[in-house]
Protein backbone atom coordinates (compact mmCIF):
# COMPACT_ATOMS: atom_id res chain seq x y z
CA UNK A 1 0.00 0.00 0.00
CA UNK A 2 1.37 3.36 -0.84
CA UNK A 3 1.75 5.78 2.14
CA UNK A 4 0.13 9.15 2.34
CA UNK A 5 1.75 12.02 0.58
CA UNK A 6 2.25 14.87 3.31
CA UNK A 7 2.17 17.99 0.90
CA UNK A 8 -0.99 16.68 -0.79
CA UNK A 9 -2.77 16.07 2.72
CA UNK A 10 -1.68 19.39 3.61
CA UNK A 11 -2.49 20.77 0.60
CA UNK A 12 -6.13 19.35 0.81
CA UNK A 13 -6.58 20.86 4.46
CA UNK A 14 -5.77 24.32 3.60
CA UNK A 15 -8.44 23.73 0.55
CA UNK A 16 -11.21 22.98 3.03
CA UNK A 17 -10.21 25.58 5.45
CA UNK A 18 -10.51 28.13 2.91
CA UNK A 19 -13.75 26.61 1.45
CA UNK A 20 -15.20 26.42 5.34
CA UNK A 21 -14.15 30.15 5.58
CA UNK A 22 -15.57 31.59 2.63
CA UNK A 23 -18.67 29.68 2.93
CA UNK A 24 -18.76 30.95 6.69
CA UNK A 25 -17.72 34.76 5.09
CA UNK A 26 -20.68 34.78 2.87
CA UNK A 27 -23.41 33.46 5.54
CA UNK A 28 -22.22 36.17 7.32
CA UNK A 29 -22.68 38.76 5.11
CA UNK A 30 -26.48 37.45 3.94
CA UNK A 31 -27.41 37.90 7.74
CA UNK A 32 -25.83 41.30 8.17
CA UNK A 33 -27.69 42.22 4.72
CA UNK A 34 -31.17 40.50 6.48
CA UNK A 35 -30.73 41.43 9.68
CA UNK A 36 -28.90 45.66 9.70
CA UNK A 37 -27.73 47.38 12.36
CA UNK A 38 -30.45 49.16 14.30
CA UNK A 39 -28.59 52.99 14.08
CA UNK A 40 -31.47 55.12 15.52
CA UNK A 41 -30.43 54.06 19.34
CA UNK A 42 -28.36 54.85 21.43
CA UNK A 43 -26.05 52.19 23.39
CA UNK A 44 -26.37 52.70 26.97
CA UNK A 45 -23.55 50.65 27.58
CA UNK A 46 -21.62 52.40 25.52
CA UNK A 47 -22.75 55.53 27.03
CA UNK A 48 -21.71 54.15 29.85
CA UNK A 49 -18.48 53.10 29.49
CA UNK A 50 -17.36 56.73 28.21
CA UNK A 51 -18.78 58.46 31.38
CA UNK A 52 -16.55 55.80 33.15
CA UNK A 53 -13.53 56.56 31.34
CA UNK A 54 -13.79 60.20 31.34
CA UNK A 55 -14.81 60.84 34.97
CA UNK A 56 -11.82 57.85 35.91
CA UNK A 57 -8.89 59.48 33.59
CA UNK A 58 -9.68 62.93 34.59
CA UNK A 59 -12.20 63.28 37.85
CA UNK A 60 -15.17 65.97 37.96
CA UNK A 61 -14.73 66.25 34.31
CA UNK A 62 -18.57 66.25 32.72
CA UNK A 63 -19.35 65.01 29.49
CA UNK A 64 -21.69 67.23 27.75
CA UNK A 65 -22.10 65.93 24.25
CA UNK A 66 -20.75 62.67 22.32
CA UNK A 67 -21.07 62.92 18.37
CA UNK A 68 -20.12 59.62 16.13
CA UNK A 69 -17.97 60.92 13.52
CA UNK A 70 -18.27 59.07 10.28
Amino acid sequence: MEDPNLVVICAWAFAAVLILLSVLATLIHIITLVFPEKTDETDQAVLAAIHTAVSTTIPGAKVTNIEEIK
